[in-house]
């Protein structure tokens, strides 16, 4: 199981368009480490709809910060790898130092990642 971390709201300033092609940018990623037999996760998939639930209405607002990186992290330590995507993210740079902790393998492009029975 590899977290696909990547930017959510850096350089975004909220906007639901970037916020979504962020998602989107993730999301391909975690595509492709399915095709190639992983079973890929992100944070925002698992978090957003919580989030919505539980009342946000707001990127950034309470109910966000309870949340949104709060399952990034207990998300992480069940899974083997971190896939690194995108540009600069204090998020996506929080777990992959948290990865590294765990003494998780961190990748930083697709092709780095082994075939699964390579693993």
């Amino acid at each position: 199981m590899i977290l696909v971390a990547g930017p959510y709201r850096s350089g975004t300033g909220d906007d639901p368009a970037r916020l979504a092609a962020n998602v989107a940018t993730m999301n391909e990623a975690a595509l492709r480490l399915f095709r190639a037999g992983h079973l890929p996760v992100t944070g925002e998939a698992l978090a957003l709809p919580l989030i919505e639930l539980a009342g946000s209405t707001r990127v950034g607002d309470e109910i966000f910060d309870e949340v949104f990186h709060p399952i990034a992290r207990q998300l992480l330590s069940r899974c083997d790898a971190v896939l690194r995507v995108g540009g600069p993210s204090a998020g996506a740079d929080e777990m992959t130092a948290q990865a590294r902790a765990e003494g998780k393998p961190v990748y930083t492009a697709l092709d780095q990642v082994p075939a699964p029975n390579a693993a």
